[in-house]
Parts: structure tokens; sequence; C-alpha cells
């Protein structure tokens, strides 16, 4: 079996967020928030806050997705660069610092606000893997049966993450969600341009079959 970087984000991630379920002063310091960014100096905590979740079921809908998308993704690094493995680290781990970007501007002056969790990084590898292989089915959690074209999935999901994002309806971060998506596509456009033609000519192909 072929070693993944993939698996071991998963593992790490999954050990620290379980260590962290029943420890509430270390979750709480690794907790992502822009006023403690901003005014405290926590450096840190733009990146920790990517290896913890609010419970079970958060760590494991990120990992199963991670699990999901991530290999593709870093097969495509390995196949088109002999360092495709840092390529795959960096979209990773710039996905998580990027996501925290609209909550930098919208919260800073917010004490009581907190994200933590890998959906922006998650994000990421979503937005990077549809890019890269537009035309693969999509299925839709909320509608067993259903399967879309990623990029019409794709073009769905941003639309619905910048509605809930202006409505917030809850207190997930679907900017987080948002800024990762974008910050995944750029990641995989400024790595080869081809990609957009690519993508293009996929696309067209899609529509010259019906």
């Amino acid at each position: 079996m072929e070693f993944k970087i993939t698996y071991l984000i998963i593992l790490i991630t999954s050990i620290i967020s379980i260590y962290c379920f029943n420890k509430a002063e270390l979750n709480n310091k690794l907790m992502f928030s822009p006023f403690r960014y901003i005014n405290d100096k926590k450096r840190w905590i733009i990146l920790s806050h990517g290896f913890i979740h609010a419970d079970f079921f958060h760590l494991f809908f990120n990992m199963y997705v991670l699990y999901v998308f991530a290999p593709s993704v870093e097969s495509y690094f390995n196949i088109t660069s002999e360092i495709g493995y840092i390529y795959f680290i960096s979209l990773y781990i710039l996905g998580i610092l990027f996501s925290t970007i609209p909550s930098l501007f919208k919260h800073h002056d917010n004490p009581n606000y907190f994200s933590l969790g890998a959906s922006g990084a998650v994000s990421s590898i979503v937005f990077a893997y549809i890019l890269i292989f537009p035309l693969r089915e999509l299925g839709l959690v909320l509608l067993p049966g259903i399967w879309l074209p990623g990029f019409i999935f794709g073009s769905l999901y941003l639309i619905a993450e910048h509605y809930l994002s202006k409505k917030q309806y809850s207190n997930i971060a679907h900017d987080a969600h948002l800024s990762g998506a974008i910050f995944g596509i750029i990641f995989i456009i400024l790595y080869d341009f081809n990609n957009v033609q690519k993508f293009i000519q996929k696309i067209a192909y899609y529509f010259s079959t019906f």
C-alpha cells in the first residue's frame, strides 16, 4: 500500500482532536480567536485551530471528506512534480491559514468569537480536486442518490456557502469554508496555469455530449 501524507494528516488531527475533547483549557488555548490573535499576540492559534474539533461528529465528517478527496489530489501533485508532497502539504496548511482571513476582518473586535476545525483546509482540498477533476461525479449528503459533476456540485456549494455566510443561521464558519474553497482553486491555478484551460475543455466536452 502506497504511503499517503493524507493518512498521516488524518491520524495526527484525530489524535490531537480526541485528546483535546476532555481538555477544555487546552482546547480553548488552541482555538482561533481573531481578538486574541491581534491583541494577545497568540500567533499559533491561526494554525492550531485546524487540528482540533468540537466533537466526534465534527472530526469524523472533516476527516472522512479528507479521506475521500485528498488522496487523488496528493497523487496529482506526486505525478506532476518531484516535490509533490511539499505542494500537497502547502495546500493543506495554507488552506488552514487562508480560511481565517474573513473572520480576522469581521471579528477582530469580538472577544467572544472562536472557531476550530479543519473545514477550511478540507474545502481547499475539495476544490483543488474539483478543478483537477471537474467531471467526476459527487454525491449530495442531504440528497442520497443524487450525483452531479464536480463543477456543478462545486458551483452549488459556493452559492450555498455564500448565502449561509450572509444569513449566519448557525455557529458554522461558512466564511472559512468559502475562503478555503477559493484558496484551493487559486492554488491549483498558480501551480499550473494549464489547469484553467484543461478545466474549460472538460466542461466544454461535458456540454457537447448533450
